[in-house]
């Protein structure tokens, strides 16, 4: 069941009904060094018993909060259960696993991210595209960790205000109050439910200084509050992000931004987006 033991690495799961998908996916994932080992399923169901079970020869001695698993990389079709409906069991667990979906059917991309899968990889999936991912999910980890170290530090501060110069007149513009940003050369233009306000702050530092506050840039002239997300939609002409807070905004999302973006829209907290 297992490819080596290494405490160190990540422990995931593979999922698929075909044999020849099963052993080429526990390869292609023990092959890699971040992972430390290799838990197989043949189908959704087996997968669901193996993810509740708390055998610690299986799984060793895990905390209470953590998942049994760090990962599962499944097929999307196959018998009983699909790939599909065992992402929508797992986002009912308390502390569920990332989800990575290794297929060969392209149709089913969009479907996906909407249920909480982290990565979509078309087979046959190469070495790199693998690593890809579990790099991702690594860091994603290493950031969970320190997030719950944190919970009792002193929370950033929300309460930020820029000035902003208006015919001899400074007026502070709380950071809460901005959907968007925009970047107009040296200058950046905060958009606010009441209007906007040009500064003379480039984007890009804005993107760093405002980061942990939960602003992602999206493109190369768009920074957005993740808070405000309400829909991720893709068009022949690629994604586009559309904001709440207010009179709702569609923004482009480039194509180098995509895959951050949705990696920080399924793994943020479902109340945090999608509500406003």
């Amino acid at each position: 069941m297992s490819t080596r033991e290494n405490p160190a690495g990540l422990v995931v799961l593979a999922v698929d009904d075909e044999m020849a998908g099963l052993d080429e996916m526990k390869y292609r994932l023990g092959s890699n060094p971040r992972v430390g080992r290799v838990l197989t399923a043949s189908d959704a169901a087996e997968a669901l018993r193996l993810l509740r079970s708390d055998d610690p020869d299986l799984f060793g001695q895990r905390d209470a909060d953590e998942s049994i698993v760090d990962a599962v990389f499944a097929d999307v079709s196959m018998p009983g259960l699909s790939g599909m409906e065992l992402a929508r069991v797992l986002t009912a667990f308390r502390n569920p696993p990332a989800l990575v979906f290794i297929t060969g059917h392209e149709e089913n991309a969009l479907e996906a991210f909407e249920v909480g899968a982290l990565d979509y990889i078309m087979k046959p999936a190469n070495a790199e595209r693998i690593d890809r991912a579990l790099r991702t999910i690594e860091k994603n980890k290493l950031q969970a960790a320190k997030g719950l170290r944190a919970l009792e530090a002193p929370a950033p501060d929300d309460e930020e205000v820029i000035p902003v110069e208006l015919a001899g007149t400074t007026r502070m513009i709380p950071r809460k109050d901005v959907r968007w940003v925009e970047a107009q050369g040296d200058y950046a233009r905060l958009h606010t439910t009441d209007g906007s306000h040009l500064v003379r702050i480039p984007l890009a530092q804005l993107e760093e200084r405002w980061a942990e506050a939960g602003f992602l840039r999206i493109h190369r002239s768009f920074l957005v509050s993740l808070s405000l997300v309400t829909e991720l939609r893709m068009s022949s002409s690629g994604y586009s992000v559309v904001l709440g807070g207010g009179q709702p905004k569609e923004l482009p999302v480039s194509r180098r931004h995509t895959r951050e973006l949705k990696d920080r829209l399924v793994r943020a907290p479902r109340q945090n987006w999608g509500q406003q």
